[in-house]
């Protein structure tokens, strides 16, 4: 995933390019930098946070700093902003998203000139720089934007950044947000909206899908019109937004109550839990909106320690990430012990944390566990955002249990099968993940109630992982 921050002040802006760049760090893990633009020129930095946070490494070189544009970002992966001197004149681009069709689009640039691209140290491309590659195909900074983003399978948001202004695109079906800020000194773009409001903005625009306006101190110019189709991410209010943000109007703390009450009620008291309890973070709002609903009280039957831990899906080893993240979680006896639980987590990808969750709270003395995911069984990889390293779907353990009961090469008739909650494959899918992963019962929360939560056309949403619909 990623995230990314930019201001335009009629005074200095590397305060609030700090600090706002430093709210996306929960979106990811790897990498992290700011670029800004002042009397020098364009001053950039760029570190690893992958043992670390971003404000450790970045609260001594702001001092250095100075400029009244910036553009920063966090990445989980690719090293940015990248600064690039082309036709267009210099600029700093900083992306978001997700790009399929990389190495056709490398061999089609490659031969129509004379040019080269630099491996990063896995030995892939840059993804940043080979969107820089596709707009210095166009005479134009706007249609090299927008022919970029036409090129790619997949999806991608960009700031860029010239001497005169910030050129903000959100990405042509919006899978990712992107929101303007303003104040008296000037304006800022974010991904998180909740990321300007302490530093005094007020919300100005959101931008539409495929919309491109440049910002500067002075004004925000539209130049590309919305387009009338989006797709945004719903996967953003299940899991990877902050509860304080909010996307087309709908706030993610509030949408996770309205998923928590509608799984209470489509069950209809069917568990005779103690107490409800969600697994931290992310977990928890949905199981607040359980537990209002259902009248089972909340509870927190085990508390995440965060001081000095890294994020649990940092190291590149699947284990070691499961590791981090059971040691993460600090056990309450007195509120497992004897107890009928029902956990809500926001989804299984791979099964293995949740599970050993759960043989951790029995351990620990619980009667019953009871799982309920906020959101259906993941069936797809996502084509669309860096939501997982995976390099492939049987990770996912939804698909192990269809390719162990349908085999290789499964129609996609049959997919759509697995992904009805009303149908016998769905039922007998569920118990084969219960059984494997030990749950005393195990119910997901359905797409329309989910869809239902987030309260917006289900037209507008993507739902690719759930159910395949492009």
């Amino acid at each position: 995933m990623g995230g990314f921050f930019a201001a335009a002040l009629k005074e200095d802006c590397v305060f609030d390019l700090f600090f706002g760049t430093d709210y996306h760090s929960h979106l990811g893990t790897r990498r992290a930098g700011m670029t800004v633009y002042g009397r020098d020129g364009f001053n950039r930095s760029i570190h690893s946070i992958e043992n670390s946070p971003f404000r450790t490494k970045f609260q001594d070189e702001i001092r250095e700093m100075e400029g009244n544009m910036g553009i920063g970002c966090i990445s989980d992966y690719e090293p940015q902003p990248l600064i690039v001197r082309s036709h267009h004149g210099t600029y700093s681009l900083v992306t978001v998203g997700k790009i399929n069709n990389i190495d056709d689009i490398v061999k089609n640039i490659l031969g129509n000139g004379k040019t080269h691209f630099l491996e990063m140290s896995g030995g892939d491309i840059n993804a940043t720089e080979l969107v820089a590659a596709l707009i210095n195909q166009k005479d134009h900074l706007v249609d090299g934007i927008r022919y970029a983003q036409e090129q790619i399978d997949g999806s991608i948001t960009i700031l860029l950044m010239t001497p005169k202004g910030i050129y903000c695109a959100r990405d042509l079906l919006g899978r990712t947000p992107l929101i303007i800020g303003a104040k008296e000194e000037g304006f800022c773009a974010s991904f998180e909206s909740f990321a300007y409001l302490n530093l005094g903005y007020r919300d100005y625009k959101e931008l539409g899908p495929g919309e491109i306006a440049v910002m500067t101190p002075e004004e925000v110019t539209p130049l590309v019109e919305p387009g009338k189709k989006m797709r945004i991410c719903t996967f953003l209010w299940i899991y990877y937004g902050y509860p304080s943000s909010r996307y087309e109007g709908v706030t993610v703390e509030q949408m996770r109550y309205g998923c928590g009450s509608r799984m209470a009620l489509r069950e209809k008291g069917e568990t005779d839990a103690d107490i409800v309890a969600g697994v931290p973070d992310s977990g928890t709002a949905h199981a607040i909106g359980y537990a209002n609903a259902s009248g089972i009280p909340f509870s927190r039957p085990f508390i995440k320690y965060t001081p000095t831990w890294p994020r649990s899906f940092m190291p590149p080893v699947q284990s070691k990430r499961d590791l981090i993240a059971k040691m993460k979680l600090i056990p309450v006896q007195e509120l497992i012990q004897n107890r009928k639980l029902l956990l809500i987590d926001d989804s299984i990808v791979r099964g293995t944390q949740l599970r050993e969750t759960t043989e951790y709270l029995f351990q620990s003395g619980a009667k019953e566990v009871h799982i309920r995911p906020a959101c259906p069984p993941l069936l797809f990889g996502c084509k669309y955002l860096n939501f997982s390293r995976s390099s492939s779907e049987m990770e996912l353990i939804a698909r192990r249990i269809i390719h162990r009961e349908e085999g290789e090469d499964v129609e996609r008739g049959i997919l759509e099968d697995y992904a009805n909650p009303d149908s016998d494959r769905y039922r007998k899918m569920l118990e084969e993940i219960c059984d494997q992963l030990k749950f005393t019962s195990l119910k997901y929360n359905r797409l329309d109630d989910m869809i239902d939560a987030v309260g917006i056309g289900r037209d507008k949403l993507c739902t690719y992982c759930w159910d395949g619909r492009e």
